[in-house]
């Protein structure tokens, strides 16, 4: 499975917990931990949490990043829950990309009334 064809199962299990929990209002930990529930539930492996090392002049610093979750190995799914977007969010999330070697990012905005217009593609030379 390539990055695109994940991406639509992450979607769709995005539309689910959207749905299920009956939108926005809760805290970005309960979507986050919903929407690892509904992947697995679909058969796909997910990590929450992820330490993201930096390196910095050739040396990894005591300094972490970490990302909501990583999906298959291959996407990156940043959860907010917040009534006003920032496009930091899609530049943080480019920048993990960047650091883990990773192509695909979603970031996922809980607090949109509409999951649709809530989520964020972004792509690192995809």
């Amino acid at each position: 499975m390539n990055e695109n064809e994940l991406s639509k199962i992450i979607l769709e299990s995005d539309i689910e917990v959207h749905k299920t929990l009956g939108g926005p209002g809760l805290l970005e930990s309960v979507y986050e931990e919903s929407l690892a529930w509904e992947l697995k539930s679909r058969g796909v492996s997910v990590q929450r949490q992820v330490e993201v090392p930096i390196k910095y002049k050739g040396r990894v610093l005591t300094a972490l990043l970490r990302l909501d979750l990583l999906v298959e190995r291959l996407d990156i799914v940043e959860v907010k829950a917040v009534a006003i977007y920032s496009k930091i969010f899609e530049a943080q999330a480019l920048t993990y990309l960047r650091l883990m070697n990773l192509r695909l990012a979603l970031v996922m905005n809980f607090g949109d009334v509409r999951i649709s217009s809530g989520t964020h593609r972004v792509v690192n030379e995809l």
